[in-house]
């Protein structure tokens, strides 16, 4: 399993819409289908996000619940559904999802930050407290997603409190405006902070994509790509598909030596329980 790399695709994120690039899926089918096909090429675990009927970022269950049915009618991609497809929304509208599908992995996002500079993506202690103790009753393993490093210090505050459970597995996300710079720097001291025995993954948005998942591979993670970080496959050209992403990342993999994780080697190596 050493040699396994998870690979995650995030088809669809809160941002790009149809002006952005026409080939992103919002809707049920529509994403549904592009799952489909990433895990068809090899993709590990499909990270989820839906929209509302007019396309904008939504935590809509009935949207979620849709979405998971047709994945899982298809394929046995390991499904990460988000808790955070929106702003100022109620505990309950973001937890309802994982509670009610059982996805065996959600986001937990360990701290609350200036977004995009325009607004505050909050996720307050007791927030973290309640979704960190309802994932547990949920058999659901957290992805802790961290966008600067008190982030980190979080979690282990969560983990000695016995709020999170290790092993704790760690999504980087590098260069969303009011996080962390997208840098092999940044990346190289987020790793050092983690606790032994962790699982970790990471992604850079935008331009700095190619350069962390290089960087993450060398460092032996696990990687993300997808329409949520980043729409261009190369300067001045849209990605067709989030297909095209999970197949130029295999042949990466395949260079150095590592081989792509099916689902059931994702599930064993972040020893999920709803599998």
């Amino acid at each position: 399993m050493d040699n396994k790399v998870i690979l995650t695709v995030a088809t669809t994120g809160a941002w790009p819409k149809k002006t952005d690039t026409p080939y992103v899926p919002l809707q049920p089918k529509e994403i549904a289908d592009e799952v489909y096909e990433c895990w068809k090429a090899g993709a590990s675990v499909a990270h989820i996000h839906v929209r509302d009927d007019d396309d904008n970022a939504s935590m809509s269950f009935e949207k979620f619940e849709e979405t998971v049915k047709l994945v899982r009618e298809r394929c046995d991609i390991v499904l990460n559904l988000t808790t955070s497809g929106g702003l100022g929304l109620t505990d309950e509208i973001r937890m309802k999802p994982f509670v009610e599908l059982k996805p065996e992995m959600a986001s937990y996002d360990c701290g609350s930050m200036n977004w995009l500079h325009t607004s505050v993506f909050e996720n307050s202690p007791s927030f973290l407290e309640k979704l960190g103790k309802t994932m547990e009753e949920n058999n659901v393993k957290p992805e802790i997603e961290i966008f600067d490093a008190g982030m980190v210090y979080n979690a282990l505050y969560y983990l000695k409190k016995g709020i999170l459970k290790a092993p704790l597995h760690f999504q980087f996300v590098l260069g969303a405006a009011g996080g962390m710079a997208a840098t092999v720097e940044n990346l190289v001291y987020l790793k050092g902070l983690i606790p032994e025995g962790s699982t970790w993954g990471a992604l850079g948005i935008g331009k700095q994509h190619l350069p962390i998942l290089y960087a993450t591979l060398a460092l032996g993670g696990h990687v993300r790509v997808g329409m949520e970080d980043n729409v261009y496959y190369g300067p001045g050209r849209l990605a067709k598909s989030n297909v095209e992403f999970v197949e130029r990342t295999k042949r990466i993999v395949a260079e150095i030596g590592r081989e792509i994780a099916t689902p059931a080697e994702a599930r064993k190596i972040l020893g999920l329980k709803n599998c």
